[in-house]
């Protein structure tokens, strides 16, 4: 096999990025490296991964101000958007980042013509698992990695050829590992395998995969830890319209979601309304019903023996209760109707019941 030609590191910014230059993409005839402007290179669309920043970025920037950018970034070529940007950037956002704070206009690229969305993304992907520990990623930066690596039309053998590249574009020297490439469909892309691969469990995998359903928003809040990891996956069986509901009650409101919330919200799926999600999240469909029922009453022997004798039955005991409650209590409304004609004691028979009672 013919030996790879080495990429040339580029040691002196201003020397190859050939910053004088009109900005017209500039081509490296040995080594296939464009000089491209960065006003006219976008970020990748729904970037899912974190930008450096603190320490890293800090180290990255002082880096490409010493050394300059050692190893250019991969770019694909695009219609021209409302920007005016004709390039899209695949692999290399922290280094276009830290060239845009050092002042820089341009970047040296390898230009990808002709992908289709799904190549894109593997570039986008594999660089950030090379870059990063997947451990210290984010709940959702996982969940993209597990859902591209999940998915039917997922080409291992496309992912190896994307990761041998960018391997050699770091190292020149690298030498290509002998892997076997698996068709498309075969089960190394079966939960078990993915799962096996990074380390996880297999419950683990299909919660990162429900993830990455989620609207960004709520996704946020899974990395904020606003959100538990288990209530997020209740919450991505929602449709897009019904979690923007429950981001706007919990946004406007102040809510939590626990694992009750989450469990009542997955069983409106389809069906969520403004009401029943504002109810469920203030813990209002929740909530037990205070008893309508009194409280049980005694009535103290002292007062019993006041108005009954032992000669009294007590289904007689009662209704003379009854009877008196009634009347107390007609009396009691009379009296507050000030309206009303004089109460006669007795029209409503007053004697008779206050006799009845001794």
């Amino acid at each position: 096999m013919a030996a790879k030609r080495p990429v040339p590191k580029l040691s002196s910014i201003d020397e190859l990025l050939l910053l004088s230059e009109k900005d017209q993409p500039l081509l490296d005839q040995t080594s296939g490296i464009q000089t491209i402007p960065i006003n006219k290179i976008r970020m990748y669309k729904d970037h899912p991964f974190r930008l450096y920043d603190g320490e890293r970025l800090a180290d990255m920037v002082s880096s490409i101000e010493s050394n300059g950018i050692l190893v250019p970034v991969i770019v694909r070529k695009i219609e021209v958007d409302e920007n005016g940007c004709d390039h899209e950037m695949l692999a290399g956002h922290n280094r276009m980042n830290a060239a845009q704070l050092l002042g820089l206009e341009k970047l040296p690229a390898v230009v990808k013509e002709m992908l289709t969305d799904e190549e894109a993304l593997m570039y986008v992907v594999e660089t950030n698992v090379l870059q990063r520990s997947f451990t210290d990623m984010l709940p959702s930066e996982k969940a993209k990695v597990l859902t591209l690596r999940h998915s039917e039309m997922f080409s291992q053998g496309k992912r190896n050829d994307i990761i041998e590249e960018l391997k050699s574009l770091e190292n020149p020297q690298y030498i290509r590992e002998n892997t076997t490439s698996a068709p498309v469909g075969q089960k190394s892309t079966s939960r078990d395998k993915v799962a096996q691969e990074y380390g996880l469990s297999k419950n683990s995998v299909s919660r990162l995969l429900r993830i990455d359903k989620l609207i960004p928003e709520l996704k946020q809040r899974t990395e904020v830890e606003e959100l538990p990891l288990r209530c997020a996956v209740h919450l991505s069986y929602l449709s897009e319209d019904e979690q923007n509901l429950v981001e706007q009650a919990v946004a406007e409101n102040g809510f939590k979601v626990d694992m009750r919330k989450s469990e009542l919200l997955q069983g409106y799926s389809g069906k969520l309304t403004v009401d029943q999600a504002i109810k469920i999240l203030s813990g209002e469909a929740t909530r037990k019903p205070r008893n309508k029922t009194p409280a049980p009453f005694k009535l103290k022997h002292k007062i019993y023996a006041k108005y009954f004798s032992s000669a009294h039955k007590v289904a007689e005991v009662e209704e003379i209760i009854d009877k008196a409650l009634e009347m107390y209590f007609a009396i009691q409304k009379h009296q507050q109707n000030e309206s009303s004609p004089p109460l006669n004691e007795d029209n409503v028979r007053f004697n008779f019941y206050t006799k009845s009672l001794k």
